[in-house]
């Protein structure tokens, strides 16, 4: 049997080398001739797969390792009878945990006292967004949830969902929904020119789902203005050839990495693993908790003389600082001569991007700490020492 695989996806090797022969390729450059002769193809979302792709293939079983599916033809693979499975809340907690790192940056920006002052608009709320307006409850901030096909679904659900103009009054507003367009919620460009006018200076905009859900050259003429908002984009219309201009004007800039950790990336493949043996009839025999390596820090310390906001922000920022990625991007945007140039460095640094870990990987003790400030940590995800 041959798996071709986007060279992206980690423990490749430690999960499929058993079922038979493994061909790594660029999951962007992907084409025909590549998968052709495969039995099993694996993808993230970089790689469109529909028709141009597989028609003619031996291409049987189709995995992304991503939670989005917006990227393959799910209706052309039904009709050919090729099996298909997704990655769905493999990274939920990766996307909530930059999040968080970035409400810590934001509310340091700002000289706040109590970053839980802070509303947050939540649009979307899938496994990402759940997940984060989970972690942000437990800290004490107050969060909106805009879903509007949730809300259709379930219009008795204890906390009603808010709309999506509620949501956009909120200090920080996040976004965490797929890209869709002929559906009765459309999410492209479903922030454009009219949700940005009535964004202000005090409000800080992230989108860390899909790039096409702000129209990026709205966003670029609102950004020109001087009573523009703060924006952190890390995912970008047009990847990898972003926006130059628009990366100019933005407060915080990454290469699509939300969804990065080690933690999360591994739990993709493994997802996809057990569906491949579903496919085949084969034992589940493997787990991703085998494959995680100690992490580079594996303990923190605090005493009682830690201030409990600056301590979980910095152990959030021991584990993920979005500052590294914001400046490695700058830079080989900067570097750079042409379009195509800029295209093949974005891609380059995630391809290559360094191993971080989740919030979980590191043990934190706090001698002499409050219940305040333990229920900060457990909040936030880490593991306290006992």
């Amino acid at each position: 049997m041959l798996i071709v695989a986007d060279e992206n996806i980690p423990l490749l090797e430690a999960f499929f080398g058993d079922m038979g022969q493994i061909r790594r390729v660029s999951g962007r450059t992907m084409s025909a001739a590549d998968v052709r002769d495969a039995d099993v193809l694996l993808v993230r979302s970089v790689t469109r797969v529909d028709k141009a792709l597989l028609e003619g293939s031996r291409v049987r079983f189709v995995g992304t390792a991503t939670i989005g599916t917006d990227h393959v033809d799910l209706a052309w693979l039904e009709q050919n009878g090729i099996r298909f499975s997704a990655a769905p809340g493999c990274n939920a907690n990766s996307v909530a945990e930059y999040v968080l790192a970035v409400l810590s940056l934001y509310a340091e920006l700002q000289v706040m006292d109590d970053w839980t002052q802070l509303s947050v608009g939540i649009v979307g709320a899938g496994n990402v967004g759940s997940e984060l307006a989970e972690k942000l409850l437990r800290l004490g901030f107050t969060v909106k949830l805009c879903d509007p096909p949730r809300a259709m679904q379930e219009p008795d659900r204890e906390h009603a969902f808010t709309s999506l103009e509620d949501a956009l009054t909120c200090d920080v507003v996040t976004l965490h929904t797929p890209l869709t367009r002929n559906t009765a919620h459309p999410t492209y460009h479903m922030v454009d020119t009219p949700e940005l006018a009535g964004l202000t200076p005090d409000q800080l905009l992230i989108n860390a789902g899909r790039g096409g859900v702000i129209s990026n050259s709205a966003l670029s003429e609102r950004l020109k203005q001087p009573d523009a908002p703060l924006v952190a984009l890390d995912v970008w219309e047009q990847e990898p050839q972003i926006s130059a201009e628009l990366l100019s004007q933005v407060w915080l800039a990454t290469p699509h990495i939300a969804g990065y950790s080690f933690e999360g990336k591994v739990r993709g493949t493994e997802m996809v693993y057990q569906a491949v043996c579903q496919f085949l009839g084969l034992p589940v025999r493997k787990k991703a908790g085998q494959f995680l390596p100690q992490p580079a820090l594996s303990k923190a310390v605090f005493t009682s003389a830690a201030d409990e906001q600056t301590a979980v922000w910095a152990a959030l920022r021991v584990c993920y600082d979005p500052r590294s990625d914001d400046a490695r991007l700058r830079k080989v945007m900067r570097l750079a001569r042409s379009g195509e140039e800029q295209g093949v460095a974005f891609d380059r640094l995630r391809r290559d991007y360094p191993v971080r870990r989740e919030c979980s990987s590191l043990k934190v003790e706090l001698k002499g700490s409050s219940r305040s400030l333990q229920d900060s940590f457990r909040a936030a995800g880490f593991r306290l020492h006992a």
